[in-house]
């Protein structure tokens, strides 16, 4: 009889905790999608870059012949393209060669014979104007490489190691030579990255001294873009040579390596690479 009426009681009770633990589930994922929906979307880009250019190891006339090719038959709005000098030019050079072109930035090296210099690419709408104010904060941004440089082969262990020590001097040479040669308004602008329409883009590669018009209309964020146009004394293969320059100090001449580094908004595949590290940020210094 005690059991007969204790039964109902129990079962209620566990209806109702039932109800009670559902009610407590829902109140969870209801909060949970709300602060998802509160969160920002992330960037898929993330990740991704988009290279345009001339990879290390590909054939220059290819990527020339190729260049050509996609430019003749571009019909697109206006957009973005890799234009490659045939020569290194001043900054006053390189605003009569692009002329009435809307111009994004313009990518230097000091040419030192037999030396693998540092690339840079440098912010540039307004012609000549941007160009030497970047070079004079690159200029300034090697004085403090080659000092440092200096300072490193007086310390201890470069004194006591002559290989460490030679290492460093050279290293002194080098960054004090492209200091002086960017402080001077150097010629040393080989490529710019421009955006037009197509037809303004043709007239460009028919210029005195442009050597190729590639066009990249896949290019949406310049921040995720990496330039590699060609040197100009590189003729038949993109490769870096051994860097066995003297460190004198003689004038600026040709060297057909690869610089080390690109830094900015610098390959022959042009579909985004997952997982590729993103480009540097530009700098003007």
């Amino acid at each position: 009889m005690d059991d007969d009426d204790t039964a109902p009681p129990r079962r209620a009770r566990a209806a109702a905790l039932t109800w009670l633990a559902l009610g407590c589930a829902l109140l969870v994922l209801v909060v949970a999608v709300a602060q998802r929906r509160d969160r920002p979307v992330g960037d898929r880009t993330v990740g991704e870059v988009t290279r345009v250019g001339v990879a290390a190891g590909g054939s220059v006339p290819a990527y020339q012949r190729a260049a050509g090719a996609e430019l003749a038959r571009l019909d697109a709005p206006d957009g973005w393209a890799l234009v490659t000098f045939a020569a290194y030019l001043t900054p006053a050079r390189v605003a009569t060669a692009l002329a009435g072109t809307p111009v994004s930035a313009v990518i230097a090296r000091v040419p030192l014979p037999g030396r693998q210099t540092e690339i840079v690419r440098i912010a540039a709408l307004r012609l000549p104007d941007d160009v030497v104010g970047g070079m004079a904060g690159v200029a300034a941004r090697k004085d403090r490489e080659a000092a440092d440089y200096r300072a490193r082969a007086a310390a201890p262990a470069a004194t006591a190691d002559p290989g460490l020590r030679r290492e460093y001097d050279t290293g002194a040479a080098v960054a004090a030579r492209e200091a002086a040669g960017y402080r001077a308004g150097c010629a040393c602008v080989y490529a710019a990255v421009v955006r037009a329409a197509p037809d303004a883009l043709r007239s460009l590669a028919d210029r005195p001294g442009v050597r190729v018009v590639d066009p990249a209309p896949e290019v949406t964020r310049l921040d995720r873009t990496v330039f590699t146009p060609p040197l100009p004394e590189q003729r038949d293969v993109a490769r870096p040579p051994a860097d066995t320059g003297p460190t004198g100090d003689g004038g600026m001449g040709d060297s057909s390596e690869a610089a080390p580094t690109v830094s900015g908004p610098s390959p022959a595949g042009r579909s985004p690479v997952p997982g590729s590290a993103p480009a540097n940020p530009t700098p003007t210094s």
